[in-house]
C-alpha cells in the first residue's frame, strides 16, 4: 500500500482447515483471488502483473503505477480486503491478513 492506494496483494500458503479438496477456507480464498484478478485485468483493463508460484502456493498481483480505471480497481481491491478480513474473523486459526 502506498499512501491510501492499494498496490496489489500476495497470497501464500495453505489454510490447514481441512484436507485438499475439502478445505472451505482455501476454496473461499482461491475464489475471491480469481474473481479479483479477472475483474482488475479483464474487466477494468488494469494490466496488473500476476505471478503464480505453484511450489510456494503463492499468487501475487501488482498494479502498474497508473491505471485507467483506478477508482474501480481500488474498489475491487478494497472489497477483497474486507472479504478476507471477515473470513479471518470467522477462521482466525486458518487465515492471517497483513496490510503492508
Amino acid at each position: 500500500m502506498e499512501d491510501d492506494r492499494i498496490t496489489g496483494f500476495s497470497i501464500s500458503g495453505h489454510s490447514g482447515y481441512a484436507e485438499a479438496g475439502a478445505d472451505i477456507v482455501c476454496a473461499a480464498i482461491s475464489a475471491v483471488t480469481a474473481m479479483v484478478e479477472a475483474t482488475v485485468n479483464e474487466v477494468c483493463g488494469a494490466k496488473a502483473k500476476v505471478r503464480v508460484k505453484e511450489t510456494d502456493a503463492r499468487i501475487t498481483l501488482t498494479l502498474p503505477t497508473v491505471c485507467d480505471e483506478e477508482e474501480s480497481v481500488q474498489a475491487v481491491l478494497a472489497g477483497m480486503m474486507l472479504y478476507l478480513c471477515n473470513l479471518r474473523d470467522e477462521y482466525p486459526e486458518n487465515l492471517e491478513v497483513l496490510e503492508v
